[in-house]
């Protein structure tokens, strides 16, 4: 089911905008006849909840109601208007990367009507990287530096991408590996003025003393991000040894950081084959050699990017995989 808010403001606007979400999915909500109803505090409620907001009325209203909510093309929901007999489909704000061109188009399509799309990337059929990005599962951390790469694609200039990963295909028009990069596709830090973006594709192992608080962790986990030179972004999960699943500090940690977290028996560890950083204490005491390389490993069944770190009664290690990059937007 489509998380898509529907507000009309007409009768005429309120059967087309049910037609529409019956087809997408969401929810509807008529304003016109309710002396209740505030555009203000709808828009309160479904700005930071939803997907897309769809505004069968005036662009004015739409406009008018969704501005001090804007905070950022990264963040912000897909937001468009039509009018009540379906024939103009405007995307307002988040087109690429949140989806509001496709949407547009989708709802065109489905009102017989036109998207009235007026990113200049789509109209001059120019490599949109923030597009890319999202169809790659790419983390896009510098959104305002998009326009400086959209830029200079269409003035006619060339774009230089730098990734650590071989990219599939063909590169677009515009578009070539190597030289001073304008944008970097890394799990690493680096000092530059590209616009970075990162793949979620590494597994923190993580193995600690028992009762230690979820600052301690924190604090050596940005002392092993510095020291390593990881981008936290690149993190997506976590992973630990089976005895730790009900240690309130590891499972806070990972909670503020919004990762799953999985868990492994000592049996489950040791069957791994790999060059692990092993110690005999570990092993006596939990039976297993090592409990961040081997449970990173093991949950993400990649290969250890960064060895253990280990400081003040917590080991941390990362394992990763691959990611799959085309050209495909």
């Amino acid at each position: 089911m489509s998380n898509y808010a529907f507000l009309a403001f007409t009768d005429r606007g309120a059967a087309l905008a049910e037609k529409l979400c019956r087809a997408l999915g969401g929810s509807l909500t008529a304003a016109h006849g309710d002396p209740e109803f505030s555009l203000h505090d709808w828009t309160a409620a479904n700005f930071p909840r939803k997907d897309a907001l769809i505004f069968v009325g005036a662009t004015g209203i739409a406009v008018r109601a969704v501005a001090p909510f804007l905070q950022s093309k990264a963040t912000d929901p897909a937001v468009i208007t039509l009018d009540e007999a379906g024939r103009y489909v405007i995307p307002l704000v988040s087109g690429h990367l949140g989806g509001a061109n496709a949407l547009a188009k989708e709802v065109a399509a489905l009102c017989g009507g036109t998207a009235v799309i007026s990113t200049a990337t789509d109209l001059h059929s120019v490599f949109a990287v923030d597009l890319w990005a999202k169809k790659q599962g790419l983390l896009l951390l510098q959104p305002e530096r998009i326009k400086t790469v959209s830029a200079k694609l269409l003035a006619g200039e060339t774009v230089h991408i730098e990734s650590a990963w071989l990219i599939a295909g063909d590169a677009p028009a515009g578009v070539v590996i190597g030289g001073e990069a304008d944008v970097l596709v890394d799990v690493r830090r680096r000092e530059s003025g590209a616009l970075c973006l990162v793949p979620p594709v590494l597994t923190l192992g993580i193995g600690c003393k028992k009762g230690i608080g979820a600052e301690q962790i924190e604090a050596v986990f940005s002392a092993f991000l510095a020291e390593r030179g990881i981008r936290p972004e690149a993190i997506a999960a976590a992973a630990s040894l089976d005895r730790k699943a009900e240690e309130p500090g590891l499972l806070a940690f990972c909670a503020r950081h919004g990762w799953p977290v999985r868990f492994f028996t000592a049996e489950e560890l040791l069957t791994l084959e790999g060059d692990f950083s092993a110690s005999a204490f570990v092993r006596e005491t939990v039976g297993v050699d090592n409990v961040c390389e081997r449970s990173a490993v093991a949950s993400c069944g990649g290969t250890l990017v960064e060895k253990k770190f280990a400081r003040d009664g917590v080991t941390l290690a990362l394992a990763g995989v691959e990611p799959a990059l085309d050209w495909s937007v």
